[in-house]
């Protein structure tokens, strides 16, 4: 009698490496040997700080420097970089360089992590990325032990590794204080270099490549040989920077608690900090419960939008809602193409947006409802949460160390969700159509709106 074989898609292989490693964490997390005084913490808090690491969230029911031993640590940021590159970046990589056979199944596992739209390459990408990665967060490494170093002695270099690829994978943890990077607020090497690792690991690895291989060809005027890609995931993303530096700075500038009180200067490098932070890194430089509800439902707004695809950000991504935005302005003005940087965009990608941006929100508001029933915190500082899990950002009102069990556990599904939900829309929509049936059934007009 013949054994049935399952056959896992590659939507299953990859939730399904998710949660395995944030249950090996998660374990390996509640030993003693992971706590600094020696005492196990409660599994539902080793649960949640190994799905908030390999989530690169960044949000922690306990204190990171005070509770995990140096042990705890590297558990938690070896989970921060598999989460951060994706698992399946990891593994291929451990592949390769072991010389180990990269088969077709690994290209394509490998094509659909990343969403790439075609397998040639797939290799040399690979290690491009995982070669960039470390140069990148080397170099984040070598400008933060400028500040740490000094203050902290030898531990400033184990601080500043840390900090480096926690900034570069958008995971906002940090090993220094119990409120991340408030003491550093008016540090202009500190913040740049955040700022710096925030925003390329969030751009993407395809823009990256992009740009360098246009400098390369033109001097001058490299922009107009872009891809489209490149050309709205950099437009987006300036804007966006902009945009939300220019938003903070006037919602927060008589506010005493935030930036009220500081200078012109430090007031804008506050304001493009928390512009940039929202984007899913997580790191906070002034107490996010301080901030005027304005801005907190303008950083809600600038949360769920997140960093770029292809990269180590999360949220629904500047170039979905790009594409979800000027559709509907082509909509309104009864355009049936949608055309952005003299290209038209596909009626795929239009369908990907709306998806992906549609199950986010799904997510969000349900996670939203169930936390309303459990936890007694005000409405924006709970919505504030569940839209930093949803597009793991990791910013809190100072919401997430008070939560209750059943808080946790809603969290943790909701920061799970958040990371592998829009990746498994993406994947779903490059598998292999079947073939359309001769026969369709008719079509027949409907009101909407």
């Amino acid at each position: 009698m013949k054994k049935s074989k399952i056959n896992f898609s590659t939507t299953h292989m990859i939730m399904i490496s998710f949660l395995i490693a944030i249950l090996i964490g998660s374990i390996l997390l509640s030993l003693p040997i992971s706590s600094a005084d020696g005492k196990p913490v409660p599994y539902i808090d080793a649960l949640f700080t190994a799905t908030t690491s390999i989530c690169v969230t960044g949000l922690v029911t306990m204190p990171t420097f005070s509770t995990w031993s140096v042990f705890g640590q590297i558990i938690m940021l070896i989970m921060i970089q598999m989460g951060g590159l994706g698992i399946i970046t990891i593994l291929s990589g451990i592949l390769i360089s072991f010389k180990r056979r990269f088969g077709l199944k690994d290209r394509i596992l490998v094509q659909d992590a990343f969403n790439l739209n075609s397998l040639s390459g797939i290799v040399r990408f690979l290690k491009k990325v995982l070669i960039g990665t470390f140069i990148v967060e080397g170099i984040g490494a070598l400008l933060y032990m400028t500040v740490f170093v000094p203050e902290y002695g030898w531990r400033g270099i184990w601080i500043s590794v840390f900090n480096s690829i926690s900034a570069f994978c958008n995971a906002g943890i940090d090993i220094m204080s119990e409120n991340s990077l408030c003491p550093y607020a008016l540090n202009p090497m500190v913040n740049f270099t955040t700022s710096l690792m925030v925003i390329l690991g969030g751009i993407g690895y395809v823009v990256w490549w992009d740009v360098m291989n246009n400098i390369r060809r033109k001097k001058l005027r490299f922009c107009s040989g872009l891809s489209l890609h490149s050309k709205i995931a950099l437009s987006a993303t300036a804007i966006l920077l902009v945009v939300g530096t220019v938003g903070f700075f006037i919602f927060e500038y008589n506010n005493p608690l935030t930036i009220g009180n500081l200078s012109l200067f430090d007031k804008i490098q506050v304001s493009f900090f928390q512009s940039m932070t929202t984007r899913t890194a997580g790191f906070a430089s002034v107490p996010q419960q301080d901030l005027t509800n304005t801005s907190a439902v303008f950083a809600l707004f600038l949360m769920f939008i997140g960093g770029s695809p292809v990269g180590t950000a999360g949220g629904v991504k500047t170039v979905t809602m790009a594409v979800l935005i000027f559709s509907t302005l082509a909509a309104i003005r009864n355009r049936d193409d949608l055309s952005l940087f003299k290209r038209r965009i596909s009626k795929q990608a239009i369908s990907k947006a709306v998806a992906v941006v549609t199950v986010s929100f799904m997510i969000m508001f349900i996670s939203t409802l169930l936390l309303s029933a459990v936890t007694d915190a005000s409405l924006i500082d709970i919505v504030y949460e569940t839209a930093s899990a949803t597009a793991t950002v990791g910013l809190t009102r100072d919401l997430t160390p008070s939560l209750n069990i059943w808080g946790k556990i809603i969290i943790i599904a909701t920061m799970y969700l958040g990371r592998v939900g829009p990746i498994s829309l993406l994947i779903a929509f490059n598998m292999k159509k079947t073939r359309n049936n001769i026969i369709k059934d008719p079509i027949e007009n409907i009101n909407v709106g």
